[in-house]
C-alpha cells in the first residue's frame, strides 16, 4: 500500500514544484537547475560510492561485518538514481542521502526495524562453528556404503571418471 502511496505522490509533488519553481524563476532557469543538479550529484555519488567502496573493502579485509558499508553504499547507489531523476522532490531526498549522518540516521532506523544476522568465520565467531548446526526440524538418520573407485561405474557423461 505504501509503494502504491508514493509512487501516486511523488510524481503530483514534483508537478507541482516544477510548476511553482517555474513560475517563480522562468522555464529556462528551472531546466539549467535540473541539468546541474544531476551533475554534480552525479560527481558527489561516484566519490562517495568509491569511499563506501573502500570501507566495505576494508571491513571484508578485517572480518568486520560488512552491513553498515553495505547499507551505505545502497543509500548512496538509491540516492544516485534520485538525482538522476528529474525534480526538486527526487533531487531533495537524493543530496539528503549523500550526507553521511543522514544515512546513518536512516541505517539506525532501519536496524532498530530488521533484525540483522551477523557473520563470521569459521572458529571466528562463538555463534557459528563448521561443526555446530541450528536447523529446525526432523533429524534422518540412515546408513551408507562407501564404494571404492575400481568399482565405480565408467561413462562418457562427463560426470564420472573415465
Amino acid at each position: 500500500m505504501w509503494l502504491l502511496i508514493a509512487f501516486i505522490a511523488v510524481p503530483v509533488i514534483e508537478i507541482a514544484l516544477f510548476i511553482q519553481v517555474g513560475g517563480f524563476i522562468g522555464l529556462w532557469p528551472t531546466l539549467l537547475i535540473v541539468i546541474l543538479t544531476a551533475i554534480a550529484g552525479t560527481y558527489l555519488v561516484r566519490s562517495q560510492g568509491l569511499r563506501a567502496l573502500g570501507q566495505l573493502q576494508s571491513s571484508f579485509g578485517e572480518l568486520r561485518d560488512p552491513t553498515e558499508p553495505l547499507v551505505h553504499g545502497a543509500m548512496i547507489l538509491f540516492s544516485g538514481a534520485l538525482l538522476l531523476t528529474p525534480g526538486f522532490f527526487t533531487d531533495a531526498v537524493g543530496f539528503a542521502l549523500l550526507i553521511p549522518g543522514v544515512r546513518t540516521a536512516v541505517f539506525q532506523a532501519i536496524r532498530a526495524r530488521v533484525n540483522i544476522q551477523t557473520f563470521g568465520a569459521a572458529g571466528m565467531n562463538q555463534h557459528s562453528s563448521p561443526h555446530r548446526h541450528d536447523h529446525q526440524g526432523d533429524v534422518i538418520d540412515g546408513e551408507f556404503i562407501e564404494i571404492p573407485d575400481d568399482d565405480a561405474p565408467r561413462g562418457n557423461s562427463g560426470w564420472t571418471k573415465n
